[in-house]
Formats: C-alpha cells, structure tokens, sequence
C-alpha cells in the first residue's frame, strides 16, 4: 500500500486536482519520496509502454540467436501485436469469467461493508487530528488492475474543502490509515478479487466532518498534545 501524500511523493506536482475523486494509475506517474525495491518494481510494471517492450523482447534475442530468423522475425509487426495482446489480456488480466470466480457476491459484499466501515473509523481520526468541522472527507483507494502480481494499492485522503485538494498526512494519519485499513481478515488481495468482480477498481468512502464526535476530537487533541510533550 502506497499512502499518496505530499510528504511521500517526490513529484509533488502530480497530487494537484481540480475534482475529486483524483485518480492516479493510467494518468500520471507517481515517484514515491522513498520506498523498497518492491514498490519501485511494482510501479515500474504499471509503465504500460515498458510492458511493452518486454512482451516484445524475445522479438530482439531471436535475431541475435540466429541470422536465417532474423529478417522474418523482424517484419512480423502482426505477430508482435498479437504476443502483446496475450501478455496484457491473458497473462496480466482476468477473463470476464475468472473475475466473477475471483469471490462470490456475499463475500464481496461483506468485504465492502468491512471496508467502508474501517474507512470512515479512519477518517473521522484524521478529521479529528486536522481539526476538520465542515465538509466531508474522502477516503479513494485505488488499485491496479493487474492479476497474478502483487496488488498495487494506492490510497490517499482527499477534500473538497476549501477547494479539491489531497490532504496533507503526517505519520500520525499515515499509522492510521496503515494500521486502520487492511489486516489479515481484510487484504488488500481481498480487496482487489471485488474489485475484479465488480470491473472497478477505485473506491471511494465519504465521511463528514460534522458527524466527528466532541470525543474523537477530545482524544485526538489529547493524543496531540502528548506526541508533542
């Protein structure tokens, strides 16, 4: 899991939005300000033209393998669009089919119902930290569509408040949203087999700042203040 924020992304530029919910996968290219090797793997294979290109590779070490195969291997543009079509469909994604085996509808409707749960116990901490009174707060976990590899999960906090934005985490929220999300009992594998089923793969869970209790925002001030003493 990704937390988009402008303390995590080295290319700040890419956060600003004009709507909401902002979505990332497919439009812009995200650089994270750290992470493992893992992660960066893990973008690197959402670069569609860089699948490309390795889907085609075997199209480069033929000819160098052998000069009597080079000239038919090269002048095959049908066959390179056809080993292209099967990596991306076939091997990379579901078939119509396979997404509606990937869970069955009450399971994948108890996996949502967990999910907006924990979403909004988690916003209603962050709004409470932020002080937030007015407005809503948006939870967007977005996720690749890619099967077979590991999930691509990217989640940010976003607000229409004062104007569209993606809200500004410190690692307080950030331990929120790693800690109040997904666990054992709700994965983000989990996740994405419903969103396979459903054919849609971004998520968007509202909470408003009104409905934040004088509790939470008692608790919050108080966790606040001991962070900082």
């Amino acid at each position: 899991m990704l937390i988009v924020t402008d303390a995590t992304i080295a290319n700040r530029g890419v956060l600003e939005t004009r709507s909401l919910p902002k979505k990332f996968l497919g439009r812009v290219q995200l650089v994270p300000h750290r992470g493992g090797l893992r992660l960066w793997a893990r973008l690197i294979v959402e670069i569609q033209i860089l699948r490309y290109l390795s889907a085609l590779l075997p199209f480069v070490v033929i000819p160098l393998m052998s000069r009597d195969l080079a000239l038919p291997v090269t002048q095959a543009p049908l066959a390179m669009l056809i080993v292209i079509a099967f990596v991306e469909m076939k091997v990379l994604r579901l078939s119509k089919a396979g997404r509606a085996r990937a869970v069955d509808a009450d399971e994948a409707a108890r996996r949502l119902d967990a999910l907006a749960f924990r979403a909004r116990a988690t916003l209603r901490r962050i709004a409470a930290r932020h002080e937030i009174a007015e407005g809503a707060l948006r939870l967007v976990i977005e996720q690749s569509e890619l099967a077979r590899i590991a999930p691509l999960t990217l989640v940010s906090v976003q607000t229409d408040q004062p104007v569209p934005r993606l809200l500004s985490l410190d690692e307080g929220d950030r331990a929120i949203l790693r800690d109040g999300i997904f666990d054992a009992e709700l994965t983000e594998r989990d996740l994405l087999a419903v969103n396979h089923r459903d054919d849609r793969y971004i998520r968007d869970i509202a909470q408003e700042a009104r409905a934040v209790s004088a509790h939470a925002r008692l608790a919050a001030a108080l966790e606040k203040r001991q962070a900082a003493g």
